[in-house]
């Protein structure tokens, strides 16, 4: 079983930082691209000020270098999905957990552990970006699909930008999930309550060592709980009274 789930565009980076990270060969030529990149057509590239693009100037740089300061990538990203993730002091029981089964999908690392330590970088796939004649969603393709290949279980708590990296057969392996309030009998949602519910669903998963459907189905946190009736066998609904 893996579970996969996005990037964060907010980092914390007040954390101690590590080792040198491993570039991977596909990782090192997108590095080679956008390392030529000016300050200027980063701005440009990112649609961001000359002083942000200066700091990604200088990321790239110092990942071309092997001096790049590098950090546990579950920890290092911070948005909100993150933020309701419980990150700080796992048990060794919970550790294992994490490190066997949840995967993180990067634009820049490719399908990575949730611990696997890297550099801060502002890239993802909304950024029209080709590396070696392709885009970076078709580079990376191959390497998506061959990280769940042989997985009989996959738990997809993707965006649409990054689960559309997988080609359709290996999409159509995913059991995906939606979280909804019911709102004085109204079932709600939007992006606020799944960031914050994939966190704690997550959360869930890993304080309960979940490895399968029936398991996932007897959840529950933060005020959610699975509703069969509103579920399909690739989309689990949750939902909050």
């Amino acid at each position: 079983m893996k579970i996969l789930i996005p990037t964060a565009k907010e980092m914390n980076l007040s954390l101690k930082p590590h080792g040198k990270c491993f570039l991977s060969e596909q990782t090192k030529t997108i590095v080679a691209s956008l390392s030529q990149y000016s300050i200027e057509e980063l701005a440009d590239f990112y649609h961001i000020s000359l002083e942000r693009a200066e700091e990604e100037y200088v990321h790239f740089q110092q990942l071309k270098n092997g001096q790049a300061l590098t950090y546990p990538a579950l920890h290092l990203f911070d948005g909100l999905m993150y933020r309701n993730i419980k990150r700080s002091d796992l048990t060794e029981k919970k550790s294992r957990y994490v490190d066997k089964h949840l995967f993180i999908t990067s634009s820049l690392y490719g399908v990575m552990p949730a611990m696997v330590l890297i550099s801060p970088h502002r890239l993802d796939f909304s950024v029209k970006c080709t590396i070696s004649g392709k885009s970076l969603k078709n580079y990376w393709r191959n390497d998506y699909d061959a990280a769940i290949s042989d997985e009989e279980m996959i738990l997809s708590l993707l965006s649409s930008e990054f689960e559309t990296v997988f080609s359709k057969s290996m999409r159509d392996k995913m059991l995906r999930f939606k979280f909804l309030e019911d709102r004085e009998g109204s079932l709600k949602v939007h992006s606020t309550i799944s960031k914050k519910a994939r966190g704690q669903f997550l959360t869930a998963l890993i304080e309960s060592q979940v490895r399968s459907k029936k398991e996932i189905k007897q959840l529950q946190f933060a005020g959610f709980a699975f509703r069969e009736d509103l579920s399909t066998i690739n989309t689990y609904v949750f939902v909050k009274e």
